[in-house]
């Protein structure tokens, strides 16, 4: 049996990219704390001195610091894109609070005492705010500066979601693979440079006033310098990938290109919720998408040819714990219910209602079921609860929807759902634990994700569908007591996808023709 990578094998293996994402990391946080520090620091001066407007001013940076982080990066996004600006933007609101608070609270602090005998000596309001006023509200200053600089370094992991880089990137990988050694790749660094630029910032807190001053004039060059570390890595000459966290660490992924194409252009991790749209906007140029979804219509995108065969059948059914089937036996005839109605076509109809048109899961659910004539109106039964999980996009949504219509329709059972549970692995664990019951999986994935049978079988089976149904049916019944009931209908397989325009006007029909391509650019560069 292959012994399971330990940590520090794993941080070795990605040494180049963790140092990179580091570097990246103290960029980001550096940019928009500079920024916040010459935004604040005149903001809490100019309140200290009109007191009547320290209310709006503190009310207001207090309302954007109680904005959840990942709600405030998708404010940005429709506002900045996604990218470096709306992550920088967001970081820099994070930080201003404790920045324009302790600057007003220092600057109140000063002994009024102390600065009455300044004006009796003839000194003007600004050679008190500069010569009195500042240096013995400096301490507090530079605690508010602290405690911007740890948040900022902590939010900043959020940027990966966007395509900004940082530490992040290997968190959102972790979760979405359930990889312990990719989370704390990137959980411990971050906590150290939280840790390091706490203590460092102690130190010059403790300074005395002369020597505080020197170091005061200090600060921002450093500040800069360690702004410089976040460089853009590419010319945008260059093709640009833009993949999901769990795209990026599986075979039938990234590693997959790697190995079977040689595919190595520019990438960034991003979010599946941003990616389609930074891909129409020409933010990136190829991204990993799903061939049954939506926004390939909503965007105009085109798959490539998968000539090489990495990817193989993604049949869409239903994954439910044999032990739940033998107690609500019931249950199989009204799942099978939908097993064959939905082919690629609709489901990328139904796709695109929720991702593009924006109508609600629930909607599309019911009316593709009225549509077919197999809605029923709710027993209200009260024989048992069913939890129903799936992944976090919208084709997920769409069938627990339906799967939940179906069940209290025809059985005497309720449904409970938890949706949006993250990637295959979360979903996987979360059944295997007894926290779902059900939810639609695909069986491509089943087989590489979670079976990652030898060479031999894969080139066996990998490129007929029913022969890979057949092997993830009784393998999962045999090593984990999982049941795939029978098949929606339709085969969502990943695939790369490119503008239609681009990849027309460079001639990118496949991954081959992209591998020779992004070959070609790299030599002329």
């Amino acid at each position: 049996m292959e012994e399971q990578q330990s940590l520090w094998e794993f941080m070795v293996q990605q040494s180049d990219k963790l140092w990179s994402q580091t570097f990246a990391h103290i960029g980001l946080t550096c940019i928009s704390l500079l920024v916040a520090v010459l935004i604040g620091l005149p903001l809490g001066i100019w309140i200290a001195q009109r007191r009547k407007a320290a209310w709006f001013v503190l009310g207001f940076a207090g309302i954007l610091q109680t904005i959840p982080s990942i709600a405030l990066l998708g404010f940005m996004i429709p506002l900045l894109g996604i990218g470096a600006l709306p992550a920088i933007t967001a970081l820099f609101l994070y930080a201003l609070l404790p920045i324009i608070r302790n600057t007003y609270t220092g600057i109140n602090g000063v002994d009024p005492a102390i600065t009455e005998s300044a004006r009796g000596m003839g000194m003007s309001k600004w050679q008190i705010l500069f010569s009195i006023e500042l240096p013995l509200a400096m301490p507090v200053i530079l605690a508010g500066i602290r405690t911007a600089t740890v948040v900022n370094v902590g939010v900043a992991t959020l940027a990966a979601y966007i395509a900004a880089g940082g530490l992040g990137e290997f968190i959102f990988g972790g979760i979405a693979l359930n990889n312990s050694n990719m989370i704390l790749a990137g959980a411990i660094p971050s906590a150290l440079l939280a840790v390091i630029f706490d203590f460092l910032l102690s130190l010059v807190q403790k300074l005395n006033v002369k020597r505080l001053r020197k170091v005061s004039v200090f600060l921002p060059i450093i500040l800069v310098t360690l702004s410089s570390f976040y460089l853009t890595p590419l010319s945008r000459n260059e093709i640009l990938g833009g993949f999901t966290p769990e795209f990026m660490g599986r075979e039938d992924g990234y590693l997959g290109l790697r190995s079977r194409y040689q595919l190595n252009i520019p990438t960034v991790v991003i979010s599946d919720a941003v990616m389609y749209k930074a891909a129409f906007e020409k933010k990136i140029d190829v991204i990993s998408g799903y061939s049954t979804d939506g926004r390939l219509k909503a965007y105009d995108l085109v798959t490539l040819e998968d000539d090489k065969k990495i990817f193989p059948p993604y049949n869409a059914a239903p994954l439910i714990r044999e032990d739940v089937l033998e107690r609500y036996p019931e249950l199989q005839h009204a799942v099978d219910l939908l097993a064959g109605k939905i082919n690629d076509s609709v489901m990328t109809e139904l796709n695109y209602k929720v991702d593009y048109l924006k109508q609600s899961p629930e909607k599309v659910a019911l009316d593709f079921l009225l549509s077919k004539d197999l809605y029923k109106k709710p027993t209200d039964g009260n024989k048992g609860i069913v939890r129903l999980g799936s992944k976090i996009f919208a084709e997920q949504y769409i069938l627990v929807n339906m799967y939940k219509l179906l069940i209290e329709g025809n059985t005497e059972l309720k449904v409970q759902t938890r949706t949006g549970l993250g990637g295959t692995k979360i979903c996987f664990d979360a059944l295997t634990n007894n926290e779902i019951d059900m939810y639609p999986e695909y069986t491509g994935t089943g087989l590489l994700v979670i079976l990652k049978p030898t060479r031999t079988k894969l080139n066996e089976i990998s490129g007929d569908r029913e022969k890979v149904f057949d092997y993830v049916k009784s393998e999962f019944s045999r090593q984990y007591r999982l049941n795939w009931l029978r098949p929606i209908g339709f085969n969502n397989a990943y695939a790369l996808m490119m503008r239609r325009t681009q990849a027309q006007s460079l001639n990118i029909k496949s991954i081959s023709d992209l591998k020779i391509y992004s070959s070609n650019e790299n030599h002329q560069h």
